[in-house]
């Protein structure tokens, strides 16, 4: 079987990708995780919105695109290859969330960008995580902890001990502490209005998207960081030759392009799957988180080497994208755990 994407997804991967080179490549991307307090830019969460992005998977009538799995894994992809800074993913699957509890009102706010919505919901995702949060009288009460962007988030989506719940802000955070000023996370104190929206079923709708969104931004990690690899390995000589003359070196970054393109074939096949909601789809999107987060952070780890000292040196991009690479493999629970979802699917 030879698997493509469509004319329409080609002009949507292309479109996304001078979208990011435009506003926020990585220079750009680690000048706004560094110095913005808020850890993302307000200016490109509009133009994602304006563009349509924050409501890829929405239905029409709350303003969205109504696209699937394929285009959310082409654009994750892109997003991972300039490390782009803030809640993305996240914010889509609230959105598919709120989407299944009947709240369009809600994601019409998401998709406009009105409002910024985010999963607390780190307890699904880390078994080790035993605080209880309850709901009782319309109230939230308790600490979540590991929330995505809790502090500038708007709204919050909250795993209780009665089910979902939908919070509002503002919230009382405190930053937690991270590798990856890009992908921020707070401990987040809840005695607020909420409303129930449902049982656990309603977080398991987005598990597979969540997995295969974040195998596609680790699978444009890997990528670019082969890409800086052999474009460093050109440039940088010893003994008058460029180092990747040396056969050692190529043969690392075959290694590294063979684990990109793997992981390339693992991503969209899920995908494909998902979108064409086959039955092995969530063997297939758990299977791609592993490969995909695995090949991110071999490919980063091989290209710092490749730069020698250079490498862990500030001024060079590739220490940004292993940091991200780290922080993708943790996400779901870590790849171990993506194992085990494998196992569990088979």
């Amino acid at each position: 079987m030879r698997f493509d994407l469509s004319e329409d997804q080609t002009l949507l991967r292309d479109a996304t990708r001078d979208f990011l080179a435009a506003e926020s490549p990585i220079d750009v991307s680690r000048k706004i995780s560094d110095t913005v307090d808020e850890g993302l830019s307000r200016e490109h969460w509009s133009k994602l919105a304006e563009l349509g992005y924050l409501g890829l998977l929405a239905p029409a009538s709350a303003g969205g695109q109504e696209l699937g799995p394929i285009e959310l894994a082409v654009v994750c992809e892109e997003m991972g290859r300039v490390g782009f800074p803030g809640p993305y993913l996240d914010v889509v699957l609230a959105a598919k969330m709120l989407e299944a509890a009947g709240r369009l009102d809600v994601v019409g706010e998401i998709a406009s960008g009105s409002a910024i919505v985010v999963p607390a919901c780190c307890d699904r995702v880390w078994p080790t995580d035993t605080s209880v949060v309850t709901y009782a009288d319309g109230r939230v009460a308790g600490t979540k902890y590991f929330v995505p962007f809790g502090a500038v988030a708007d709204r919050l989506l909250v795993t209780t001990d009665a089910g979902l719940v939908l919070a509002d802000g503002p919230f009382e955070t405190r930053a937690m502490e991270t590798i990856d000023e890009g992908q921020r996370f707070a401990e987040v104190t809840l005695d607020h209005a909420g409303e129930l929206l449902g049982g656990e079923e309603i977080v398991d709708c987005v598990a597979d998207l969540d997995r295969l969104g974040t195998a596609a931004m680790a699978l444009g990690v890997a990528a670019r960081a082969l890409e800086i690899a052999v474009e460093y390995s050109k440039e940088r000589e010893t003994f008058g030759r460029p180092i990747g003359s040396y056969q050692a070196l190529q043969h690392r970054m075959a290694d590294m392009l063979l684990g990109a393109e793997s992981s390339r074939s693992t991503v969209y096949r899920a995908a494909w799957a998902l979108a064409d909601e086959q039955e092995n789809a969530p063997l297939l999107c758990a299977s791609a988180k592993a490969a995909a987060t695995a090949a991110a952070a071999h490919n980063t780890r091989e290209a710092l080497q490749i730069h020698g000292g250079n490498g862990f040196t500030w001024e060079y991009d590739i220490h940004y994208y292993l940091k991200r690479a780290v922080t993708l493999e943790s996400r779901c629970g870590g790849r171990e755990a993506a194992y085990e979802q494998a196992l569990a699917a088979l």
